[in-house]
């Protein structure tokens, strides 16, 4: 039961998933076969602990509705005799769980900015080649032939985002070249001109560069790259290289404090530029405090499967009902209106500082105190 819900849940997951990024990226067919790979671990990871909780009320809703468990009972054989497997499921498909977490967020993702960036530089150069034009929610270009990789005579509008003016930049040729370091595509630009919707406009004789952001654009952390990216091998090194540059940032802050009060300067003391040291250290504080919650976070998602079923299994004994839907969605329901706002009420939390990063496992403690009652009620009566 567990593996063919799993399948069916995976591929819809996955079809979503890949729908998404086509419409968003406007990729070809041949990109998108490249995505499977990297966005299956993410599919899994949303899953598997729904899955394997409908896994353990179907099985467990049946049994106690066709009369096994109470069968059982007159025998004098304790229930856990079948509880007991299904929890060890729950546990296997938790420490799997922890795994798709930590693949899905570094290696899954790094490999759809991969793609994303080797295909729309490939795309734009096949629909430059065939039709002259290509064009995203981004960008357009147009340009009058192809030869190689060079563009000749290429006009690139450049799409701004809200009441920022058009660019417009039109060359003698170009080049595209696709950045997998920052996710954008680089408009190499020789001898032309630049326009800013009318407002100015300006020669270059020389070449210039344009980047366009492929992906959603992010604020860069302080320090090093995004936690949600670090896998879990090296998130301890991280954390303390954040130490480090939180040190450095309050010993250049204090140097700087004492040149002001050695030198009488107190007007500076309370000048817009401590506005901004202000900030750099309170985002190396909050990257520090992300890091630090990471870890429990994917531990804490993985290990949902155990608690789902550990609320699950005694909850559809008690239902006694065998029809399938109506025994997940009766156990499913108080797991969703309890479990996932404490989970985000924990995390968010947890990264700002104010709850320390272990709170994120406080909705797990909570199915796992109504699974303990609900169990001891079960093998009571």
């Amino acid at each position: 039961m567990f593996l063919m819900v799993l399948g069916c849940m995976t591929f819809l997951i996955l079809v979503v998933g890949v729908a998404q990024e086509a419409i968003r990226q406007g990729l070809g067919v041949k990109a998108l076969v490249q995505l499977i790979p990297y966005l299956l671990p993410n599919a899994l990871r949303f899953a598997v602990p729904g899955t394997v909780l409908f896994a353990a009320c179907v099985v467990y809703g049946r049994m106690a509705g066709t009369g096994e468990v109470v069968a059982l009972k007159s025998l004098g054989i304790s229930p856990m005799a079948v509880i007991w497997p299904g929890l060890i499921l729950s546990v296997v498909a938790s420490l799997f769980a922890v795994w798709l977490n930590d693949v899905a967020v570094t290696w899954g993702k790094q490999g759809v900015q991969r793609v994303v960036i080797e295909s729309v530089e490939q795309i734009a150069y096949g629909m430059l080649r065939t039709q002259r034009s290509y064009s995203t929610r981004r960008f357009s270009i147009n340009v009058k032939e192809v030869d190689g990789q060079k563009l000749l005579r290429p006009v690139l509008v450049l799409h701004n985002q809200g009441d920022a003016p058009t660019v417009t930049l039109s060359a003698r040729e170009a080049e595209l070249k696709g950045n997998l370091a920052d996710n954008t595509l680089i408009i190499y630009l020789t001898d032309g001109i630049v326009e800013v919707g009318n407002r100015a406009s300006f020669v270059f004789t020389d070449t210039i560069e344009r980047r366009i952001p492929l992906m959603d654009a992010t604020r860069k952390d302080l320090g090093g790259k995004s936690p949600s990216r670090c896998p879990l091998m090296k998130i301890g090194k991280e954390q303390d290289r954040q130490r480090k540059v939180i040190s450095q940032i309050q010993q250049r802050n204090a140097a700087v404090a004492g040149c002001q009060l050695v030198s009488g300067d107190f007007a500076a003391l309370a000048g817009p530029h401590w506005d901004q040291k202000r900030n750099e250290l309170e985002y190396a504080n909050y990257r520090l405090f992300r890091l630090q919650t990471e870890p429990w976070r994917r531990w804490a998602n993985g290990f949902s499967c155990f608690f789902f079923v550990m609320a699950g299994i005694p909850l559809a004994i008690r239902l006694r009902n065998s029809d399938v839907l109506t025994s997940f969605f009766l156990c499913f329901l108080p797991i969703l209106v309890v479990y996932y706002p404490l989970l985000a009420l924990g995390v968010d939390r947890a990264k700002d500082g104010v709850l320390p990063p272990y709170t994120v496992w406080l909705g797990n403690v909570v199915l796992l105190i109504a699974g303990l009652w609900l169990l001891r009620n079960v093998l009571r009566y």
